[in-house]
C-alpha cells in the first residue's frame, strides 16, 4: 500500500465499487428486454469487508501465508432476487432498476464529494495553510 492510498483510506475504493455498481444497474436496464438475462448487482457491504480486511492483514515475516487475492471484477456480485418474473425468464424490473441506479447516483456522488474534501485538505497541508 502506498502513501496516497494510505491518505485517502477506502474511500478510493469506495468510488471505484460504486462505479461497478452503476456499470451493472446500467447493463440490467439496457437487458431489459432480454429473454433470459438476470439482473446483477453488487453486495457493497461484502466487497468493503474484503477491502478492509486487505488493509488490515499485512504479512510481517517471509513465513507467514499471504492472502489470496479475489478478482475484483467478480467481487461482490450477486444476482438480484426479483418481486416478479417475467414469462421470458428476465429478472430486470424496470422500477426497481431504476430506483437502485438514482441512488446509486447520490452515493456515488457523496463519495466523490468525500474524496474531493479528503484530496483538498491534503493540498492545503502541503501548502502549509
Amino acid at each position: 500500500m502506498n502513501q496516497i492510498d494510505q491518505a485517502l483510506g477506502v474511500s478510493a475504493q469506495a468510488l471505484a465499487v460504486r462505479s461497478q455498481r452503476m456499470e451493472l444497474i446500467a447493463r440490467n436496464l439496457a437487458n431489459a428486454d432480454t429473454p433470459n438475462f438476470k439482473a446483477q448487482d453488487v453486495d457493497f457491504k461484502k466487497v468493503l469487508q474484503q477491502s478492509q480486511n486487505e488493509y488490515s492483514l499485512q504479512t510481517t515475516n517471509a513465513s507467514h501465508i499471504a492472502q489470496a487475492d479475489m478478482p475484483t471484477s467478480e467481487a461482490g456480485v450477486k444476482y438480484r432476487v426479483p418481486f416478479n418474473v417475467a414469462f421470458d425468464g428476465n429478472t430486470v424490473e424496470m422500477s426497481v432498476e431504476q430506483a437502485q441506479y438514482g441512488k446509486s447516483a447520490a452515493d456515488y456522488q457523496a463519495t466523490l464529494d468525500f474524496l474531493d474534501q479528503r484530496v483538498q485538505g491534503i493540498r492545503r497541508a502541503l501548502k502549509g495553510e
